[in-house]
């Protein structure tokens, strides 16, 4: 017990003093593998053997992809498609931006990265349109926190490093439903928000983009996501070359196709795709140094089979509690973050209970994405109130909807497993 309060005493000290994720969760580590005794050389080798390891070199080359995607105008021509299909009026432009923040989420994978490139084509427009710019930041920030669970998600690969038995394609697969279930389930509280409020009225009078030329337009960026997907399955590369294979395309669209990238944009992508990589990686070292240390002073096992006595044993009551839980951490957290700190903790109580771990893993990044638009401390809503304007305080009477109706669709993911696990099966993943 002591053992544990120093640990996560330590960690959630500095983290609320200021100090940056990584190094409080490194220091933690350290501080009690030094007052255990434990050896200190256990540090640099932790922090080595947490990055070397193959699925990780994928993270470089999705990040990557997802800059040149973001860069090259994809944005914009799929706006231009999605309103073909869905038209204009009440309500229009914010399933519209749901449905682009859904494709590009195929391609960047990445929450905060999504609602920074939709948000930069749709927040204008949408606010030109009348829709309150706290409304408008918060439909682009939820669209974006979907995300993370539409393949290719770093995420994934970060829970598949620490939970071997769950590939990094059976994840991808598993999240495609999910990641249109959550979709939808913020379309509908969108939609029905701007038809009662009569948002999106100034809009209706434009006229609807031609479906053929937005199309053609769209197509080349709406084939990435099955290239990725497709190549996995048809076992033309490994989950690691697809993020190689995605780059590559990404390059080709962007210089050659449509002609929007130079090569100055290149080199700041590659810049900025090596700064975020680096974050990552670094908070994945310092991270396997606190769970090496979690693991080593027997701290895992005594709080897991407390969590599994706190719900009685009950598995639905024990996965509630897990779900209010990493909503709540969710808030404090990135997704990353949480999966390296609480996977050693919380996969033990799902191998106690016998569940899919590709099923638990979904559930977990499902939490996360939610998480991620809760304010006070939400990512993405950082990011589109920074580029809409509006404030925090204006964004919370139109993200409750939100979260309601998208915590509605995760209700729906653990009453229905097969709703994450028949598309993977289907497709030969599991």
């Amino acid at each position: 017990m002591l053992s544990a309060l120093i640990l996560f005493g330590c960690f959630f000290l500095l983290m609320f003093a200021g100090v940056p994720i990584a190094a409080s969760l490194g220091l933690a580590g350290t501080l009690s593998i030094a007052l255990a005794k434990l050896g200190i050389m256990a540090v640099p080798t932790n922090v080595y053997a947490g990055i070397a390891k193959y699925p990780l070199l994928a993270i470089p080359m999705f990040v990557m992809a997802g800059a040149i995607f973001d860069r090259s105008g994809v944005a914009e021509r799929l706006l231009r498609f999605t309103t073909s299909i869905v038209g204009r009026g009440r309500g229009s432009l914010a399933a519209v931006t749901i449905l682009v923040a859904m494709i590009i989420g195929g391609i960047s994978g990445s929450g905060p990265a999504c609602t920074a490139a939709v948000g930069g084509v749709m927040l204008g427009a949408m606010m030109r349109a009348g829709y309150p710019p706290g409304f408008a930041a918060s439909v682009t920030a939820a669209a974006g926190s979907t995300d993370i669970l539409i393949p290719p998600s770093v995420a994934f690969v970060i829970y598949s490093v620490l939970v071997p038995s769950a590939t990094v394609p059976a994840l991808f697969v598993g999240g495609i439903v999910p990641g249109v279930l959550a979709c939808i389930m913020l379309i509908i509280p969108s939609v029905l928000l701007s038809l009662h409020h009569d948002f999106g009225v100034e809009a209706a009078d434009a006229g609807r983009p031609p479906f053929w030329k937005s199309f053609k337009e769209a197509f080349w960026a709406l084939m990435a996501p099955v290239l990725i997907l497709g190549g996995m399955r048809t076992g033309w590369f490994t989950p690691t070359e697809a993020a190689v294979m995605a780059v590559a395309y990404g390059l080709v669209i962007g210089v050659f196709v449509y002609r929007t990238l130079s090569l100055r944009d290149i080199h700041e992508m590659l810049i900025e795709s090596a700064e975020t990589s680096a974050v990552i990686l670094i908070v994945v070292g310092l991270a396997s140094v606190f769970a090496w240390a979690s693991s080593t002073l027997g701290i895992v096992d005594p709080l897991s089979r407390s969590l599994v006595a706190l719900g009685g044993g009950n598995p639905t009551v024990v996965i509630g509690i897990l779900m209010v839980f990493l909503v709540v951490v969710g808030m404090f957290l990135d997704g990353i973050s949480i999966f390296l700190i609480f996977c050693p903790l919380l996969i033990p109580v799902a191998q106690s209970f016998q569940w899919d771990l590709v099923w638990f893993g979904v559930l977990m990044t499902y939490n996360i994405a939610l998480g991620q638009f809760t304010p006070p401390m939400a990512v993405n809503l950082m990011v589109s109130c920074r580029l809409s304007g509006a404030p925090m305080e204006a964004t919370v009477r139109w993200v409750a909807w939100l979260l309601v109706s998208m915590f509605a669709g995760l209700l729906l993911l653990i009453a229905f497993p097969g709703l994450v696990l028949w598309l993977p099966r289907v497709l030969g993943f599991m």
